[in-house]
């Protein structure tokens, strides 16, 4: 579904039915009848309408992951209810400066988010513009979205409920198991890498080939810089440039991945094949400088916050600051157009990673050692008994909103938190 003259203007049915997955007929949690939903593609400066209609049995809602649009309203605002049998008119304005890449949307009701997003409710969003940061050689390129949704079975249906993160999961890439990806030796493409499940972690690698990062979490990097592999925790994304290697095949797979002891140890699994043929083509150079840096480093700095994550021995109650989840309380305010620091602690002996919503944030350190700043992003891992130091900005959009882990399991059980941007 793309954006004309404007406007992307859609209908999204949420409702459970049978699909075809994997080899197998599965009841699913789906949008529009389907487990991997039409991507929605729109330009910076657009509205995006949702009608969203509501055909399950409990209530849901519709947040879009990352990008910078109001929270309040019937906008981005994840403290609404749709109930069963309610049809809700979503309405986005989105500001000429949303930064291109790659987003996503899921659903957000508070203890139904890891049900729903496990059982199959995740789309990509696609927000062009990042030909304009490329080289002339490399405008236009083939693209591939790369989304990464897994599922847990138990009987004929995708399992909601009772989630266990080290439990045997099937990876899809757009919901198809191992799909091929065709490139030509040589040939430079776009691969968009998202993490559209609802817990577990991947780590993407293409043995023997580097990934080149032009944007983290829908933000172009001022820089580019290359990785033979890529943690991705549950919400995040990076836009790369591959190269086609010599003729042949690899898989595109998820190297071994340890959360931490009271974490998981998640197994090597491949994703795709990546089939590299036909006629070859002269390796274009990868581009080095990119879009323009935003650095908070040097920002007056209005407020500081400490934000502690805990949990319980047994892994089954997670806190911020020692509270759980209530949408009735405030537990962070900020003055809209400043800039603040936050110090993210985990008190635990497992990887939490770090969402905000509405604005994104520069990582300045993490356990005490300087980061360098590529660019901004809005899912980050902090590391067990670790801490990580952010600055954000923020812009445009008073309201209230959310700051949670994205792990949606720890979500669910009480670690987010509710922040109010004062005008």
């Amino acid at each position: 579904m793309v954006s004309s003259d404007g406007l992307l203007k859609t209908r999204i049915v949420v409702e459970r039915k049978k699909v075809q997955l994997a080899g197998r007929s599965l009841w699913a949690l789906t949008y529009n009848g389907q487990y991997m939903p039409p991507t929605l593609r729109l330009k910076p400066g657009d509205r995006m309408e949702i009608a969203f209609e509501n055909r399950l049995d409990k209530q849901t809602n519709l947040h879009v992951h990352g990008m910078h649009v109001s929270p309040s309203g019937n906008s981005d605002n994840i403290f609404l209810a749709i109930e069963p049998g309610k049809t809700f008119d979503y309405s986005y304005q989105f500001p000429e400066s949303l930064e291109p890449g790659t987003y996503w949307y899921h659903p957000h009701p508070h203890t139904l988010s890891a049900a729903q997003t496990a059982g199959g409710m995740s789309g990509i969003i696609v927000v062009d513009g990042l030909d304009k940061y490329m080289p002339a050689n490399l405008k236009n390129i083939q693209e591939h979205v790369i989304a990464l949704k897994d599922f847990q079975i138990v009987g004929d249906q995708i399992k909601t409920q009772d989630l266990k993160m080290g439990a045997p999961t099937t990876r899809t890439v757009n919901g198809q198991l191992n799909p091929r990806i065709r490139i030509r030796p040589g040939e430079t493409q776009l691969w968009r890498l998202a993490n559209i499940g609802a817990n577990i972690f991947y780590k993407v690698a293409l043995p023997g080939q580097k990934f080149h990062v032009v944007a983290q979490d829908g933000y172009p990097v001022n820089k580019v810089y290359s990785a033979d592999s890529i943690v991705i925790p549950a919400g995040a994304r990076y836009d790369v440039l591959v190269q086609g290697g010599p003729e042949g095949s690899k898989q595109l797979e998820t190297l071994p991945y340890n959360s931490g002891k009271a974490g998981n140890q998640f197994p090597q699994a491949t994703l795709a094949t990546v089939e590299s043929s036909g006629e070859p083509m002269t390796a274009a150079a990868m581009p080095t400088a990119f879009a323009p840096a935003d650095d908070l480093g040097r920002a007056t700095v209005a407020g500081r916050k400490t934000i502690t994550y805990t949990e319980n021995a047994a892994g089954t109650q997670f806190y911020i600051n020692g509270k759980q989840f209530d949408h009735n309380r405030v537990d962070f305010k900020v003055k809209l157009n400043t800039v603040e620091e936050w110090t993210i602690k985990n008190d635990s002996d497992e990887v939490h990673s770090f969402h905000v919503h509405t604005n994104d944030f520069q990582v300045m350190s993490i356990n005490g050692k300087p980061q360098t700043n590529y660019g901004f992003q809005d899912t980050v891992d902090v590391p067990p008994r670790g801490d990580m130091v952010i600055r954000s900005r923020f812009l445009d959009y008073p309201g209230k909103t959310v700051l949670h882990c994205h792990i949606l399991n720890h979500e669910d059980q009480g670690m987010m938190s509710v922040l109010e941007i004062e005008k």
